[in-house]
């Protein structure tokens, strides 16, 4: 008999009404009474509203004639008799089940009213009889000892082949252990020589940032803009103005452009002088054919201020107070254009002359960042963590890091986890309780071919939003801002899948301009700082990508040098 603690619904409706059972058959065995119980009541219904000699009557003699064995069974299983006393219950209730169907087969015309018939009489009675010996005689006469101690011998049996088989599972986990143990230690080894290398190659990167900043304080900034064929091109000015080298061909696309400054940036620096000798008729005739000579750089056709004045200027800073009492700043022109404007109200003019400052400080050096149509941008916050995030070229921050890394290398591998995972992502409906939480923190392992999933969800101000999770529980990308609507959501989870595998990495110094197109349809730039924050925009929209790029173009040369005012 079952020994084990009954569990489903039937049991623990049993419990709750009428005692805790020690067995599955005891709850069996009430059940089986209950339902013998029904049966009789249901015959005797279907007894009583059928016609005589009918199908339906001989349905309602059927299952008043099963409801006797049934009852009688429901009492041996609940009981805890011998195992030979349920084997010969089932018996004698199979005899009675026999005995009804052979009644379907004679009824009507071979069942009599008044003696019924003797085949069925027969079978019916012999189950009746069998059922009530397996009840009461076979546990008075049968050896419980004996029983049990033949039950003892096949569960002895069963659990040595079980310690048997466990004994072979856990050599073989022993194995696995040591083999494990060898493995541990040679990734360890490994991890040892990779932190070896990172931090050889974290040193290389900053002799390479200290060698990039050392190039930031020349006096000249390469510059970006499409020529009047419309093909990208890019020269290098001086400050007081004057072009010193130019591309000397167009481009195909903004990025090969950008490419070939980089390499005469990478490759300048480093190179040796090669004189040619050349006769002077012939030098003479390549001048005249090459038109006048370029102003050269450090012979300025203008005054150039030493390290202690300002650079000359064609414009001014213009503190003012708005409307809604808060101070700004606008630089305009001697043409009274407004060139540029601090995009952003401040509590005080203190504060408004702190941020004109940082425009003064950053806007020489600051280097264009190319969004076409989108990129990543890697920078440093206040905290001093590295971190990333995905630009639209219209502006909007599609993605963010959602956590700070410790070293820029660590935030490269955070977005190339993302590049290389979110296309194959799965996407998972969230509720509003499973949304919240789960931070950067989150640990386990998620099941399925992807490596990272993209969960949406409602957070608790009642916004979308989504993130991206990694199969090993890290968060690696989320939005950074909130949807009102959970179609808006997933078309940002669109954008993230349709952008992020191709988008190029921006690398921001101190700071950087950003040009980009509205959602007017017109071009504008903005400066913004490492930190995220957008210090300068332009304050106005341009046709064309290139008047942007000029625009910036006069806002580099005219900013550092200008003077300040206040306008009431």
């Amino acid at each position: 008999m079952a020994k084990d603690i009954p569990d489903g619904p039937f049991s623990n409706l049993y419990e709750n009404r009428i005692g805790t059972p020690t067995t599955d058959d005891e709850v069996r065995g009430y059940w089986l009474f209950s339902f013998g119980v029904l049966l009789g009541v249901l015959g005797v219904l279907v007894f009583a509203v059928t016609a005589p000699r009918s199908t339906a009557r001989a349905v309602g003699y059927a299952l008043v004639a099963l409801s006797p064995p049934v009852v009688m069974l429901g009492a041996i299983v609940r009981f805890p008799l011998r195992r030979s006393a349920t084997t010969l219950g089932a018996l004698g209730g199979l005899l009675t089940l026999a005995a009804v169907a052979y009644f379907f087969v004679v009824f009507p015309d071979g069942w009599s009213r008044a003696t019924g018939n003797g085949t069925v009489n027969a079978l019916y009675a012999a189950g009746i009889v069998v059922i009530g010996l397996a009840g009461t005689i076979v546990p008075l006469v049968t050896d419980p000892v004996r029983e049990d101690y033949k039950r003892m011998q096949k569960e002895t049996a069963a659990t040595a082949a079980e310690s048997e088989e466990t004994e072979g599972e856990l050599d073989a986990t022993r194995e696995e252990l040591e083999a494990t143990r060898e493995e541990l230690a040679a990734a360890e080894t490994r991890i040892d020589e990779l932190v070896a290398e990172t931090e050889e190659r974290e040193a290389e990167a900053e002799t390479a940032r200290a060698e990039t900043a050392a190039l930031r304080e020349s006096k000249a900034r390469f510059e970006l803009f499409e020529d009047a064929g419309g093909k990208p091109r890019w020269r290098l000015r001086h400050r007081n103005g004057n072009v010193i080298a130019t591309a000397g061909q167009g481009y195909s696309s903004r990025g090969k452009a950008q490419k070939g400054l980089h390499s005469v940036r990478r490759n300048a620096l480093g190179a040796g002088l090669l004189r040619i000798e050349t006769p002077v008729e012939e030098a003479d005739a390549i001048a005249d054919d090459d038109g006048p000579e370029p102003a050269d750089a450090d012979e300025p056709d203008v005054a150039v201020p030493s390290d202690d004045e300002s650079i000359e200027s064609r414009a001014t800073f213009e503190l003012f107070e708005d409307d809604a009492g808060e101070w700004r700043w606008r630089l305009r022109h001697d043409n009274g254009n407004t060139i540029g404007d601090s995009g952003e109200g401040y509590a005080s003019k203190s504060n408004a002359k702190r941020a004109l400052s940082r425009v003064r400080e950053h806007v020489a050096a600051a280097d264009y960042l190319r969004v076409d149509p989108a990129a990543f941008e890697v920078y440093r916050d206040r905290a001093g963590k590295w971190r990333w995030r995905l630009i639209h070229e219209n502006g909007n921050v599609l993605a963010d890091s959602g956590q700070g890394y410790s070293s820029r290398s660590k935030a490269r591998q955070g977005l190339e986890s993302v590049r290389s995972n979110v296309t194959a992502a799965d996407l998972e409906d969230l509720d509003a309780e499973s949304g919240d939480g789960g931070g950067d923190d989150a640990t386990g392992s998620r099941d399925g071919g992807a490596k990272a999933t993209v969960e949406l969800y409602e957070d608790n101000a009642g916004e979308f939003r989504w993130r991206l999770r990694h199969r090993n529980g890290n968060v690696i990308a989320d939005s950074g801002e909130g949807y009102a609507s959970k179609g808006g959501a997933r078309d940002a989870i669109g954008r993230l899948r349709e952008y992020a595998p191709d988008a190029d990495v921006l690398e921001v110094g101190s700071a950087a301009f950003e040009i980009y197109e509205d959602a007017a349809a017109e071009w504008r730039w903005r400066l913004r700082h490492r930190n995220g924050n957008v210090v300068a925009d332009s304050g106005e929209g341009y046709a064309s990508r290139s008047n942007a790029v000029e625009a910036v173009t006069g806002v580099k040369r005219n900013a550092p040098g200008a003077e300040e005012e206040t306008v009431e």
